[in-house]
């Protein structure tokens, strides 16, 4: 039997849960029921909102381990966006500017100005499009394992890539993003892919204007070393910070170490500098 990190198990098929910090809530956003994670800790009448965005196929699930770390001193929250995970299906695939917009009507639903977000894989592109076309409600960013690396803009690659990923994951993770593409389907999978592989997220960061973190795993196939520190140098205020021995999903996999290089840069501490 698969045991899952940090005392945690996936959600009852109506995605209804308490797992700590976190419950879910439910938000109609354009006439779409989407489902989110919210943390119910109690923290500082001024505590910054933080935004988890999930990647293609999967949902707020794989943001569990590091929504519960960052809940005692934040307000998280991690939507499940439509199509995703236990939200409403619209009757196609939205692709990554779609997304973002409702995202942006999401954080409306929720009464978000501004929020920090914080992205992994596809995620990253739809933060990217959120922070280009819709600044206000970006106080900061941070892509972890940005896509889609443009020296590798094809479904054989991409592929390729992400099944070595899968020998430096968690155990468990490749059975929870199975059961979130399951919900997603694949001809969704493969449509909402192909929005990935057309938005050329490279001529968007440089329209960035909220301070940028990237936060790459040393291990990680997906996202090349060459490919994270050009998007860094292409960020008007970007900064990189590679974790040793961690995979694509830090998210998930690592969640202590991603935490570690979030909080000071969330905070503002340090991270001004380029």
């Amino acid at each position: 039997m698969v045991k899952f990190p940090w005392g945690w198990t996936p959600a009852h098929p109506t995605g209804a849960e308490r797992i700590g910090r976190l419950e879910s809530r439910w938000f109609v956003v354009d006439g779409w029921r989407l489902h989110a994670r919210v943390s119910t800790e109690p923290v500082r009448g001024d505590a910054p909102a933080v935004v988890l965005v999930h990647g293609l196929g999967v949902a707020s699930t794989y943001m569990v381990p590091t929504a519960v770390r960052l809940a005692p001193d934040y307000r998280v929250y991690a939507p499940d966006l439509p199509g995703f995970g236990h939200s409403d299906k619209p009757p196609r695939a939205l692709d990554i500017p779609e997304l973002a917009d409702a995202l942006v009507s999401w954080l409306n639903a929720v009464g978000l100005e501004r929020a920090h977000l914080i992205g992994n894989s596809m995620g990253c592109q739809i933060i990217v499009d959120t922070a280009v076309r819709h600044p206000a409600r970006v106080e900061r960013a941070v892509l972890q394992g940005p896509t889609i690396d443009r020296h590798a803009r094809t479904l054989p690659q991409q592929l390729g890539r992400t099944l070595l990923d899968v020998f430096h994951e968690h155990p468990s993770q490749p059975l929870v993003q199975t059961r979130d593409y399951a919900k997603f389907g694949l001809r969704r999978s493969l449509r909402t892919f192909q929005f990935a592989v057309r938005d050329r997220i490279e001529d968007k960061v440089p329209l960035v204007r909220a301070p940028t973190l990237v936060v790459r795993g040393a291990r990680d196939p997906v996202v090349s070393q060459r490919w994270a520190e050009e998007v860094t140098r292409l960020l008007p205020e970007g900064r990189l910070v590679v974790i040793p021995g961690a995979p694509h999903t830090l998210n998930y996999s690592t969640p202590r170490e991603f935490v570690r290089v979030l909080r000071p840069f969330l905070e503002g501490v340090g991270n001004d500098d380029g």
